[in-house]
């Protein structure tokens, strides 16, 4: 039976990050002819929501919360990328503080949910 389709704050939010995510790696490839650290970034900013949706579609609460937590990893990951990017002046100051403040939010809910995840019945 297919999962019926439902709003879910996480889900949306990541996938938003991750479109924003590829865009600037299309940038940094085109205009600053940049390919070691978008791939990176690439990687680890798509994950992010890739590792939610296997989430959701877990087997159980242990699962749910595995990948759960390999995002929360994921997303730290790329709080790194997109630092340095910033630090080498691949990005301007205000992408990164927009980019900065999406994943931040994005690392709290995790961490929330993760957290919540593990109380929840223990």
């Amino acid at each position: 039976m297919p999962q019926k389709e439902f709003h879910n704050v996480i889900v949306e939010k990541s996938y938003a990050f991750a479109i924003r995510i590829v865009k600037l790696c299309q940038y940094l490839n085109k205009e600053k002819r940049e390919f070691v650290l978008s791939r990176q970034l690439m990687k680890s900013g798509t994950s992010v929501g890739a590792n939610i949706e296997e989430a959701i579609g877990g087997i159980s609460k242990k699962d749910f919360i595995s990948k759960m937590s390999i995002a929360y990893k994921e997303a730290r990951e790329t709080n790194y990328w997109i630092r340095l990017l910033n630090d080498t002046e691949y990005i301007e100051e205000k992408l990164f503080k927009s980019l900065d403040h999406d994943n931040q939010e994005l690392l709290k809910i995790l961490f929330s949910i993760i957290n919540s995840s593990r109380t929840e019945n223990s």
